[in-house]
């Protein structure tokens, strides 16, 4: 089974036939939302909405351990995070679906990691790669097998939110070496590997980053919306495509 987590412009996924939905609680609160769970063609997954089903919840208030927690109790093959970025290397213009294989955290204050009990050893995960390498393969052979263009690679920033970033944060990023910027990607990526889930993002480019292109002077929000509905018909059928794989 796998488990998918929209993020901006995918509060729900039109592809899924819904069975039923599942308030769940958690040691860590309630998740963003009531899981759905139904099936793409013949096959099961896990639905959860990172900001909620009315996109209600900003990024830096989002029960990420409780989302995390929820979705491993049901044991899923692999995580997909869906997430919409700003684009920051020239490659990465409005529309486009990238594959990110490193991540830089500026966020802080928010709830990052499962391990915060003194009463047992301290543990240290290994965040070298912070993505699992299998289910980026799978979603580059779902991505092909869909006849859909996506970037393989790149470093996602993951700023605090949820104001966009001025034009000198955008270029202190990019001397950083990230090439696109989100507010969702940590602690996200950390906790899934905390709790040994197979995780990947696929990320879509919404908007130029704050200074590039035709973000030069603004970023204009309904040019963001425009771009991210026609982009998440392209998640859709890798998402469809990647469960297929996995099914058989």
């Amino acid at each position: 089974m796998i488990a998918i987590i929209g993020g901006t412009g995918m509060t729900k996924l039109a592809c899924l036939e819904i069975s039923n939905r599942r308030v769940m609680r958690t040691p860590y609160g309630e998740p963003s939302g009531p899981l759905t769970f139904g099936k793409i063609g013949n096959h099961e997954i896990i639905f959860l909405a990172r900001h909620g089903y009315g996109h209600t919840i900003p990024p830096h208030m989002v029960n990420y351990r409780a989302n995390l927690w929820a979705l491993e109790s049901f044991k899923p093959t692999r995580v997909v995070s869906v997430a919409s970025v700003g684009g920051i290397h020239g490659n990465l213009m409005p529309g486009t679906i990238a594959l990110p294989d490193q991540i830089i955290d500026y966020t802080h204050g928010r709830k990052f990691t499962y391990f915060e009990s003194t009463d047992r050893p301290v543990t240290h995960i290994d965040f070298t790669d912070p993505y699992c390498s299998v289910t980026r393969g799978r979603l580059l052979e779902a991505a092909k097998q869909a006849k859909e263009k996506i970037i393989d690679g790149g470093v996602y920033a993951a700023t605090q939110g949820p104001r966009l970033e001025s034009a000198a944060e955008i270029n202190r990023l990019e001397r950083d070496g990230a090439d696109m910027v989100g507010m969702t990607g940590m602690p996200e990526a950390a906790l899934a590997k905390e709790l040994g889930l197979c995780y990947a993002t696929l990320a879509v480019v919404a908007n130029y980053a704050a200074g590039r292109g035709t973000s030069e002077h603004l970023i204009r929000l309904e040019d963001v919306h425009s771009v991210l509905e026609k982009a998440m018909v392209n998640v859709r059928n890798i998402l469809e495509q990647l469960v297929n794989l996995d099914g058989d």
